[in-house]
């Protein structure tokens, strides 16, 4: 999934940097309860809220690389469905602008044993939706003084 985001590399990132705005552009998650101080170091963790009330549920995302202002690889904690790695690279294109791509796989639990194409298309919606959220707010943030 790509999206060409019009503010640049190092303002994206802040958004990603930000732990607590992840309910914010992550579609599905619903409250961040807590972010670890080291976020986005590798090993930080952000524990949220996933799912709609009162059937949400604690999960835990954990950051495994990162390289800002270029890449975070984290873990998405989905359970009871299993949890997912996801990656968001950073490319910068002309204008000051940003190609921001992200790739999500499903890593354990039943969503990694089924593989159908209504899966693949609500997975597809969900990441065009957030990556539309995530380039709102870096905008936004963008246009602050």
């Amino acid at each position: 999934m790509k999206r060409i985001v019009p503010a640049p590399p190092d303002r994206v990132f802040a958004v990603l940097a930000d732990g607590w705005t992840y309910s914010d552009w992550v579609v599905g998650t619903v409250h961040i309860r807590d972010v670890d101080p080291e976020w986005p170091q590798p090993g930080a963790k952000l524990h949220h809220k996933a799912g709609p009330w009162p059937l949400s549920l604690k999960e835990s995302s954990q950051v495994v690389s990162c390289v800002p202002d270029r890449e975070l690889t984290i873990i998405a904690g989905l359970w009871p469905l299993g949890e997912a790695t996801v990656k968001i690279e950073l490319e910068p294109v002309d204008g000051g602008r940003t190609r921001v791509t992200m790739f999500e796989t499903f890593r354990a639990g039943p969503l990694q044993w089924i593989h159908t194409k209504l899966n693949d298309l609500v997975l597809h919606r969900r990441n065009i939706e957030s990556l539309r959220r995530l380039s709102d707010i870096a905008t936004r943030e963008e246009s602050r003084p």
